[in-house]
């Protein structure tokens, strides 16, 4: 069971590295390389879903799954699908036709590693692979379960999700967005999938709905504050530190949390948002601390 993986006192730092493992260890189970000539494009997907990381959607995952006792084997195959599409986005994200990065967790990107079109490829075969996962018995033994994560995570995903969000950002190179814009932008781009990482656990455990209100509040919060922290880095931070090239959005011309409301206040907004979305919580007591622990460290990272 996920609860044997950590006390309720485990830290960020300690539960992060556990997550990252067993996460890490699935990942390579189901992305074994195949013998033949498509081996490359696994070879593309797991030099991506595999690259060094924090695994903050799976950590949410596990976390969240916690809070019911979920069987430790399906949280891990949903941490490992939403892992799939985080490395997915990013593989396509930083393509030429986006925004041309050359790199990505500290070492080249996928297109620069391999080539363009197999980093497209890899990306497509990532996504697909979630939901392959997601509709495995080994996820839930209740189909009725299992089609409800594919749906979740397929809404989180696409048009009126991340997709959805990607598609507005490269529109805010060439027109001006407001606050209200920008929020909405980043909570589709960013917020979607992390609001599914911190409902996973309760469509698994076929919670009802007080508890999931109480997540989805929590990560409506908690993903907006993730933003501003990556607006900030983006802005104030280094490619040594953050793995990543920096200063992109104000090169680009896009209007951003920082670029509207200043570091100073956008930081105390970051500052205020991770209150409330701790306050939503209060609901799990002491079994919720470190979801608040996530909560605070994302306004205090510097990757």
């Amino acid at each position: 069971m996920t609860e044997s993986l950590w006390s309720d006192h485990v830290t960020v730092a300690d539960a992060s590295a556990v997550t990252v493992a067993l996460t890490d260890a699935v990942l390579d189970r189901l992305l074994a390389a195949p013998q033949g000539l498509e081996a490359r494009v696994y070879e593309a997907m797991r030099y991506s879903a595999l690259a060094p990381g924090k695994r903050l959607r799976p950590l949410l995952v596990m976390a969240g799954s916690r809070l019911f006792g979920v069987a430790r084997v399906s949280a891990l195959q949903v941490a490992a699908a939403i892992e799939m599409v985080h490395a997915y986005s990013l593989i396509h994200d930083d393509l030429p036709a986006m925004d041309n990065s050359d790199l990505r967790r500290g070492r080249p990107t996928c297109h620069k590693q391999f080539d363009d079109a197999t980093a497209v490829l890899a990306g497509d075969g990532l996504l697909t692979m979630a939901f392959q996962v997601l509709s495995d018995p080994d996820t839930h033994g209740d189909p009725a379960v299992r089609c409800e994560l594919v749906a979740a995570l397929a809404a989180a995903a696409g048009g009126a999700g991340m997709v959805g969000g990607q598609m507005i950002d490269l529109l805010a190179e060439h027109m001006p967005l407001d606050i209200g814009a920008v929020t909405r932008l980043q909570r589709m781009k960013t917020g979607a999938l992390i609001a599914f990482s911190c409902e996973a656990g309760a469509i698994l455990a076929k919670a009802p709905a007080e508890p999931r209100l109480a997540l989805r509040g929590y990560a409506h919060d908690l993903g907006l504050a993730f933003q501003i922290a990556d607006d900030l880095l983006d802005a104030e931070g280094s490619a040594e530190e953050t793995g990543k090239p920096v200063g992109a959005d104000a090169a680009a011309g896009k209007a951003t949390f920082v670029s509207i409301l200043g570091a100073a206040r956008a930081r105390a907004q970051a500052v205020r948002l991770v209150d409330h979305a701790v306050a939503h919580l209060d609901l799990f007591a002491q079994r919720a601390e470190l979801l608040r622990q996530v909560a605070r460290f994302v306004v205090s990272r510097k990757t």
